[in-house]
């Protein structure tokens, strides 16, 4: 089946999050209704009472000797989904077809590798040891790059790369990064991703907005009281054409900046990305089968994005938020939910709104609680950040 104009083909993907390590473990845990979080266990932020979605792993996962100036959490976690359901090949076969220098490389995050600094001043405060200033540390591990430039040399690749770090709809909008890239000539294929692990500027600064729930976050419920901060990694292989059952067809993005931390109340900025995804993929509203949501489990984001989509498609598709699963993976949930959304199409099912025990009145969308079987064929994936850096991406299954 031939693709629209502009859309990219996912000819390969990965992650890893709470709910396990691979597609194998992730798609596991969705089938069976088993959430990732757990009571928080991260020990440099053991005293904050609340719920995590925590990668089993990492601590005993150094990266190899070669890349030992690279070794970090978040490059740890880069690297554990990296070397899942063969993704690694994959860009080696891709990289044999089009060449390392035309394949770009774009990464969404909002932390990096600031974890290392954290806990290196940390150190430095107990007298322990030097807080390191170097280039090769800040470079390597802290910088917004330094995720870029382990994940080009550990794949060989050397076209057009990017960090992209507007909050939680980072890593959506690498999606929209490759598509402009491919199609202004700069690279043929592209590998688009995110990665952000947990790190106490995320754990303590939610705590301090008073945003943090206590317990497991409970998306669209009546009673729901924050988000659950997640960690994860997830990478998409996307060329314009080859094996795939998933296309990106669109992308919409808007900047409302309607408050620093608090979306528009009635989701304008939403309605502006989701439009723009639609005309960016040549479809009418109607055509939409599922979204799934942002859906943080905050009182004024579901509620505001319940408004958006209401408005953007009032014909009422199945609508689900993911993050009762996974957590809010912050940088990475853009890509880690947009790879869900093309799970939902690939098997042709909706994953339910985990935690969700009783809709909020309120919300007038037509939320799954529980998973479903549903007829796929269009659907998009909504990612909202910070500042009102929105986007929604289009994807429609191939076959």
């Amino acid at each position: 089946m031939s693709m629209p104009a502009g859309a990219l083909r996912i000819t390969a993907s990965t992650l890893a999050n709470g709910c396990g390590v691979g597609w194998q473990a992730v798609g596991d845990a969705l089938r069976a209704g088993r959430s990732g979080l757990r009571r928080n266990d991260f020990p440099p932020a053991a005293e904050l009472e609340t719920f995590i979605g925590r990668v089993d792993g990492i601590e005993a996962a150094p990266l190899p000797d070669a890349y030992a100036r690279y070794d970090c959490r978040v490059n740890r976690l880069a690297l554990l989904a990296l070397e899942q359901d063969g993704f690694v090949r994959a860009v080696q076969k891709a990289r044999a077809r089009h060449g390392r220098a035309r394949i770009g490389v774009f990464l969404g995050t909002s932390t990096s590798g600031i974890l290392a600094t954290e806990l290196a001043a940390r150190a430095a405060s107990r007298g322990e040891v030097a807080l390191p200033l170097s280039a090769t540390f800040y470079e390597c591990r802290h910088s917004m790059y330094s995720g870029i430039r382990f994940l080009r040399e550990y794949l060989g690749l050397r076209g057009i790369a990017h960090t992209v770090s507007t909050a939680c709809s980072s890593s959506a909008k690498v999606f929209g990064a490759a598509r402009r890239a491919v199609a202004a000539g700069w690279c043929d294929a592209a590998v688009v991703g995110g990665a952000d692990s947990l790190a106490l500027s995320t754990l303590h600064g939610f705590r301090a907005l008073e945003l943090l729930s206590r317990a497991p976050c409970r998306p669209c419920d009546a009673e729901r009281d924050g988000i659950s901060i997640g960690e994860a990694a997830a990478f998409a292989l996307l060329e314009r054409d080859g094996d795939g059952a998933v296309d990106v067809t669109g992308c919409g993005e808007s900047a409302d900046a309607w408050h620093m931390s608090t979306p528009h109340p009635e989701g304008a900025g939403a309605v502006q990305a989701m439009r723009a995804a639609l005309a960016s993929a040549g479809l009418a509203e109607t055509e939409i089968d599922y979204v799934n949501l942002h859906g943080t489990a905050t009182a004024a984001n579901d509620l505001a994005e319940d408004r958006a989509v209401c408005e953007a498609l009032p014909h009422g598709p199945v609508v689900s938020s993911t993050k009762g699963f996974t957590g809010h993976t912050l940088g990475a949930a853009g890509v880690t939910e947009a790879l869900l959304t093309a799970f939902a199409l690939e098997q042709q099912w909706v994953p339910g709104t985990l935690n969700c025990r009783q809709v909020d009145p309120r919300l007038r969308a037509c939320i799954a609680t529980a998973s479903r079987s549903v007829r796929l064929r269009h659907a998009l994936s909504n990612s909202f950040g910070f500042g009102g850096n929105n986007c929604s991406l289009a994807l429609t299954r191939a076959a």
